[in-house]
């Protein structure tokens, strides 16, 4: 069963994305928060798979909630924005969100996305991805001590880093480099444990700031 903690300010909006969640097979909701400070509270003692954030809040926002979170769980996070040029966003996904979606999202998108994120898999829009890419650029580019890293990976293990980072999933990876989709998937899980990443959302990140991707050679171009 699927464990999910519903994360936001108003009451509207969270009872109904709980009764959403609640209602379809497999998931359970085991709580609600109202604000990030009690979000961090009940997900450190729920242990929920996947907590559904908010991330305009007052007092602990949902940047915060997600760092510390993340610190302290293993939960995956699915940020919720009512604005998908929201300035929070990509800072939602550096403290270790695992994707995001407007809070305009249709019943099956809401539960697609809970699944999808549970799984492991990331959720990110053209706009943030290209969110991603000017914040890298507007620092200069590449982290240094982040391109170093890649020497870590085998060259397979780039090439795959470098689909997921584009937002192929594992059957268009395979079908692009030519292997099956249990070989990815071995290739994401070693790439993700050398690189010490959580999720697919933490290595689109660092896909970007080591500067394997760079703006370009994208997809959504």
């Amino acid at each position: 069963m699927l464990r999910v903690l519903v994360v936001d300010d108003q009451d509207l909006f969270r009872a109904g994305f709980a009764l959403i969640l609640d209602s379809q097979p497999g998931i359970t909701v085991v709580g609600e928060a109202a604000d990030g400070a009690e979000a961090v509270g009940r997900a450190v003692g729920l242990r929920p798979d996947v907590v559904v954030m908010d991330i305009r809040m007052p007092g602990v926002d949902g940047v915060e909630a997600t760092a510390r979170i993340c610190a302290r769980t293993d939960a995956r996070v699915l940020v919720l924005t009512m604005f998908d040029l929201d300035e929070y966003v990509y800072a939602a996904l550096r403290a270790g969100a695992s994707g995001f979606l407007l809070k305009d999202v249709h019943r099956d998108g809401l539960v697609e996305a809970v699944r999808a994120v549970a799984a492991g898999d990331v959720l990110l829009s053209p706009a943030v991805t290209r969110r991603l890419v000017a914040d890298v650029v507007g620092r200069g580019g590449a982290v240094p001590r982040l391109r170093a890293r890649l020497g870590e990976l085998t060259a397979r293990e780039r090439e795959t880093l470098e689909q997921v980072a584009r937002g192929l999933s594992n059957a268009e990876i395979a079908a692009a480099l030519t292997v099956s989709e249990h070989t990815v998937k071995t290739h994401v899980s070693n790439l993700l444990a050398k690189l010490g990443l959580r999720d697919r959302a933490q290595a689109v990140v660092f896909a970007y700031e080591s500067g394997l991707v760079t703006a370009g050679t994208h997809s959504w171009e």
